[in-house]
């Protein structure tokens, strides 16, 4: 094949460039400047307070919640604070401990004993001093309300051991009641109220009661709260679970009551033995004068008759009469013998009846806080 000829590339012809015409030019007008309506000015004292761009720094925020919660649980805690503000540099007396040992007092109701500062004062004066409530009644103990004091009569007479445990455990258990809550307070009252009206057959505690009635009515529940629980051995379950929350053992404080109370109705009811037995023995010693005093005016009657007999010399009416006369004088006699053993028996019953009563009137002045008036001369 024969060789191609190599043409030139075709191109297209060029049309002359001819220069850009200039736009037309619009005139520039220059712009008027803006002018915003005129405000009216106000005052500082009327300016609205712009909010502050400073931070409060988290720490005063986190310093004030942490004060807020201490506040919070010293108002939760004021109760144990005071406590312990108080108790802080008390220890207790050795006489103190034994007594809170020996009423068998549970942690919270040592707590509270303690928090009283129990006192044993020895003169009536001095307890007095402390407890100068009902002065023409005795009493034993007192506790000053608001947790301000416990005051223990100490009886130094030996056959009245038991007076102290009972009596302190009698006034720990006001602190106890006065720390109830409202509503722990009511339910105590009511159990205490049934078993008053429908359960105690004491009648010694009944008596009381009645005084209490009569000389703190307005404290009746709280004494009874008191009483029941350290002078009654069986009581109620509900009750029986109250005074278990105090004591380990509450019956070794009735136990103390009933032993110190042993001493008293032992020698009353030895009294009232006695009584009988001596009113008994004066009815008999009166028959007998009575009789005796007919016997010996028919012996005297008799005798002027035979000795008529006598000297009338009526030998043998005298002689018949002579041993009726005798059996006469010697029934006398008989009766006269068993007047003497039953007066000697009398006077000796008497005077062991009143040495029981001296024993008794010995206890009764042991126990008597009352303050006696002197008398003027």
């Amino acid at each position: 094949m024969p060789p191609q000829q190599n043409n030139p590339p075709q191109t297209n012809p060029t049309s002359p460039v001819a220069p850009a015409a200039p736009a037309p030019t619009t005139p520039v007008t220059p712009a008027a400047p803006a002018v915003a309506p005129a405000a009216p000015v106000e005052s500082a004292s009327q300016r609205s307070p712009q909010p502050s761009r400073q931070h409060r720094p988290w720490w005063l925020v986190g310093l004030l919640i942490v004060w807020l919660v201490l506040l919070g649980w010293v108002v939760m805690q004021r109760q144990a604070l005071y406590d312990w503000w108080k108790l802080r540099n008390y220890h207790a007396p050795q006489a103190v401990v034994k007594l809170a040992d020996e009423d068998t007092m549970k942690p919270y109701t040592r707590h509270l004993f303690y928090l009283n500062k129990p006192q044993l004062l020895p003169t009536v004066s001095s307890f007095r001093k402390a407890c100068p409530e009902n002065p023409d009644t005795i009493v034993l103990g007192c506790y000053h309300p608001g947790q301000n004091g416990i005051f223990i009569y100490n009886v130094s007479d030996p056959s009245l051991a038991g007076v102290q445990q009972v009596t302190a455990a009698h006034e720990v258990l006001h602190a106890v009641y006065a720390r109830l809550s409202g509503s722990a307070r009511k339910t105590l009252n009511s159990e205490l109220e049934d078993y008053y009206q429908h359960g105690l057959t004491d009648e010694r505690v009944k008596a009381e009661v009645k005084l209490y009635q009569k000389t703190e009515p307005h404290s009746v529940y709280d004494e009874m709260s008191c009483t029941f629980g350290t002078e009654i051995a069986q009581l109620p379950a509900g009750l029986e679970r109250y005074y278990e929350q105090y004591f380990s053992n509450r019956q070794a404080i009735v136990a103390y009551e009933q032993q110190y109370e042993r001493e008293f109705t032992t020698r009353l009811n030895t009294l009232n033995t006695d009584d009988q037995q001596l009113t008994s023995l004066k009815s008999r010693i009166d028959s007998e004068q009575t009789s005796l005093e007919k016997q010996l005016a028919t012996i005297n009657s008799t005798r002027t008759h035979l000795n008529q007999l006598l000297a009338k010399g009526q030998t043998a009416s005298y002689n018949a009469g002579v041993d009726a006369f005798n059996a006469q004088v010697t029934s006398y006699n008989t009766g006269v013998a068993t007047l003497k053993r039953d007066i000697t028996a009398y006077n000796e019953l008497v005077t062991t009846r009143n040495k029981v009563a001296s024993q008794l009137t010995t206890l009764d002045q042991a126990l008597d806080t009352r303050l006696t008036v002197e008398q003027t001369r």
